[in-house]
């Protein structure tokens, strides 16, 4: 990995350390990104990835680990001229694409050198707050000694531009109860936002793997939670998707 010379602003009171996931392919949003990686497709005049960081800035996130893979030069090289506020260590999956399970092992050294928990989020996630801070209401309602993952969720219903059925049923409680049943709808989409804790990064395969290995943990033993997004979302993921965000974004 390489630290990269964008220095913090004091951060709050949220996990001080995110990884950014940006090294995704971005198959489906092509003809966009045959000359550009997907976290640099614009959303309303800003790049993907600004629009995260934005976010992790506001939030109080003093360092992100962002991994690379697909045409890394660019946004590499983006990180280091747009990015400001926040401490950027990269790290290189020029060699492997190692999927978000693979990635996060990969760059468990940086994430866990304080052994709390840590912000993981998607470079393709869009959001706008609602009443309060997304990040910051996760962190208000993580409980360390119940929880080993917190996702922020939104109802299917609001999930813009997304065309799938759902991912996660959740009780009352907010505990994730299972996964979408084969066949049937299910009520909350993941957003791409999550707390997890280093206590569930454990026992990985080698080579690439997602996330879900660690959530299937967690699910199994009690300890996965969502929080419901009061604010808007959008599954940016196809060229087409882009246009609805804009303007749902205007008229928010």
């Amino acid at each position: 990995m390489k630290t990269l010379a964008i220095r913090p602003d004091p951060g709050g009171d949220v996990p001080e350390t995110a990884m950014v996931m940006a090294a995704g392919l971005g198959k489906r949003m092509r003809p966009l990104t045959a000359t550009r990686p997907k976290p640099l497709v614009e959303v309303g005049g800003k790049a993907l990835i600004d629009h995260v960081f934005d976010r992790l800035r506001s939030s109080g996130v003093k360092r992100a680990v962002v991994n690379v893979h697909y045409l890394a030069d660019a946004l590499e090289a983006h990180l280091v001229h747009r990015v400001k506020g926040i401490d950027v260590v990269v790290s290189d999956e020029r060699g492997e694409l190692l999927e978000t399970g693979g990635g996060i092992v990969k760059a468990r050294a940086t994430l866990m050198q304080d052994g709390k928990p840590f912000l993981v989020v998607n470079s393709d996630n869009l959001w706008l707050d609602g009443p309060t801070d997304a990040i910051r209401a996760l962190a208000a309602r993580w409980n360390d000694e119940t929880m080993d993952a917190l996702l922020l969720m939104v109802p299917l219903a609001r999930a813009h531009c997304h065309g799938g059925q759902g991912d996660f049923r959740l009780d009352p409680d907010g505990k994730i109860v299972g996964r979408r049943l084969p066949g049937k709808p299910a009520p909350f989409v993941y957003t791409g936002v999550q707390i997890l804790s280093p206590r569930v990064i454990a026992d990985w395969p080698e080579g690439p793997f997602s996330t879900m290995l660690f959530w299937e943990r967690a699910i199994a033993a009690g300890r996965a939670y969502g929080l419901v997004h009061q604010g808007l979302w959008f599954d940016v993921g196809t060229p087409g998707a882009i246009t609805h965000a804009e303007a749902l974004m205007a008229d928010g």
